[in-house]
């Protein structure tokens, strides 16, 4: 009678032997701890977003805040636009412009805030931050601006989806080493 090793000419049956070998070297994953790094690292990342969209809110917040209480009037004259793509480059998506305007005795050349195609020469109101010239904004967006929570909403949110997802893997844990001290 003759065994597996011995059913083709070419040498013993590989069918069940691993495929992940290169020049004859086996290599093995655990799986678990393989999805462990990878959950580690999507909880890092969960992390380190939920700081990023934090600091984010609480930036435009203060610069809300700033043009509220340390914003003068200035004249921003358009220098020209460009127009805004989207999609596939085929859609008007807006116009991107650029001014200058005169502060404390210097003259500065930003972008204006908005998408609306200016003529160049036109003048927009506007308010600056002296000390801070690139903080511009128009009268309407400051005056219809304010600091809000609800550029939170979505950090905390997802904060909340963090410390779920670190309870139940605390917990899952857990019931995993209770399970192996009792075999």
């Amino acid at each position: 009678m003759t065994g597996p090793e011995d059913a083709t000419p070419e040498g013993p049956d590989t069918s069940g032997a691993a495929l992940t070998t290169l020049r004859g070297a086996g290599v093995q994953v655990d799986v678990r701890r393989a999805g462990r790094v990878i959950g580690s690292i999507c909880l890092v990342g969960l992390a380190v977003l939920i700081a990023v969209l934090y600091v984010a809110g609480i930036h435009k917040n203060d610069q809300i805040n700033q043009l509220h209480q340390h914003g003068v009037d200035v004249t921003v004259t358009v220098s020209g636009c460009l127009g805004l793509l989207g999609g596939s480059g085929s859609n008007p998506a807006g116009y991107a412009c650029t001014g200058t305007f005169t502060l404390d005795g210097h003259r500065y050349r930003e972008s204006i805030p908005g998408n609306t195609l200016r003529p160049p020469g036109t003048t927009v109101d506007a308010v600056a931050v002296p000390g801070n010239p690139p903080l511009l904004d128009t009268h309407h967006a400051v005056a219809t601006s304010h600091a809000s929570a609800s550029v939170f909403v979505v950090p905390t949110i997802l904060l909340v989806v963090l410390v779920a997802l670190l309870v139940g893997v605390l917990v899952l844990s857990r019931r995993r080493d209770r399970f192996a001290v009792q075999q």
